[in-house]
């Protein structure tokens, strides 16, 4: 679970990292990588998303434990 919470978390930094830079490129005049890096930044940001929701649902969860075996 806390694995699940680190990953979206980063794809969630690449994607504010991938808007930043295609807001560069926007001042810049340059729409072409502007538009590239936001498509980035959606992919990253949608990959994020459905990360969290994975771990939120398993966070959820209740394991069995088996008693007799500890």
């Amino acid at each position: 679970m806390h694995q699940t919470h680190r990953e979206a978390a980063e794809q969630h930094e690449l994607a504010a990292h991938a808007h930043r830079t295609a807001a560069e490129h926007n001042e810049k005049g340059a729409t072409g990588p502007a538009i590239w890096h936001l498509e980035r930044a959606l992919e990253f940001s949608d990959h994020a998303f459905r990360l969290a929701k994975e771990a939120h649902s398993k966070s959820g969860q209740m394991e069995t434990v088996d008693v007799d075996s500890l």
